[in-house]
């Protein structure tokens, strides 16, 4: 090693996914000179740090890439942020492809709300991953494949969705047994139905109903393997009252019944 470059950090041992939250005073410091081999993700929540030269402020979101230098450091008073070290899923690569503000480092500036939702995908990220369930690392995984889903919401190089849709997906996702008519959901976003209907349809590829269905059903399909609940209480939890209904459309959804789903999971 540079005899000028600063005594090597410790590092992770990063079999999957390794989250936390640090809220560090000003002598905080890591450097690694060869990286990690894991991807490095930090939401900055208050104060500042840096990644070399880069700015790291609040709501920011910063993406290390594996075997890129790491030297990073509070720059103010305090440095309060969230992380994750990752191996990535491949069906995530897509939503790291960030634009570039120096070599290997990645940057977002997500606005005020989606930051918030990030936030607090990461922190049941850090939560699940304390958790004792056996199906806590599972959990843990999910809630950061949300938070990289809501980055990519933010991400330039990405298609934009309208934030107006945003809330819509917001407003479904908080309560899948709700009813989900096209007036209403128009409405919660002061749009005319057609006009909202034909935005929908035209940025997300589908009508609100079949984004609704594929979202009760995706729900059903993370019950299924994770609880033991009776498939009647797992239909009832995501809006489907009739069991055999939703057996039926759970089958067209994923090619199985949700019995012979569970049992394959």
């Amino acid at each position: 090693m540079n005899l000028r470059d600063p005594a090597e950090s410790p590092h992770p041992v990063v079999r999957r996914l390794e989250t936390g939250e640090f809220d560090e005073g000003p002598e905080y410091a890591t450097y690694r000179r060869r990286g990690t081999t894991d991807w490095l993700l930090v939401q900055t929540l208050d104060g500042t740090g840096r990644f070399g030269a880069v700015a790291a402020d609040p709501d920011t979101v910063v993406l290390v890439r594996p075997r890129t230098r790491h030297d990073y450091a509070t720059t103010g008073p305090r440095w309060h942020f969230l992380y994750a070290h990752l191996h990535p899923k491949p069906d995530w690569l897509p939503l790291l492809d960030w634009p570039e503000v120096a070599p290997g480092i990645l940057l977002l500036r997500p606005a005020p709300a989606a930051a918030e939702r990030i936030a607090d995908h990461l922190r049941h990220a850090v939560r699940h991953q304390r958790s004792v369930l056996t199906q806590g690392e599972q959990l843990s995984a999910n809630a950061l494949e949300a938070a990289l889903l809501w980055c990519d919401t933010q991400n330039p190089k990405a298609v934009r969705i309208d934030d107006r849709l945003l809330r819509v997906i917001e407003l479904i996702d908080q309560d899948l047994k709700a009813r989900f008519e096209l007036p209403r959901l128009a409405r919660a976003v002061n749009l005319s139905v057609s006009r909202f209907a034909h935005l929908f349809r035209e940025q997300l590829g589908v009508s609100p109903q079949q984004f609704v269905e594929r979202r009760r059903l995706d729900a059903a399909c993370r019950l299924l393997e994770l609880t033991a609940r009776p498939i009647a209480s797992v239909a009832a939890e995501v809006g489907y009252p009739d069991p055999l209904y939703f057996s039926t459309r759970f089958r067209l959804h994923t090619g199985l019944s949700p019995s012979a789903y569970r049992s394959r999971s």
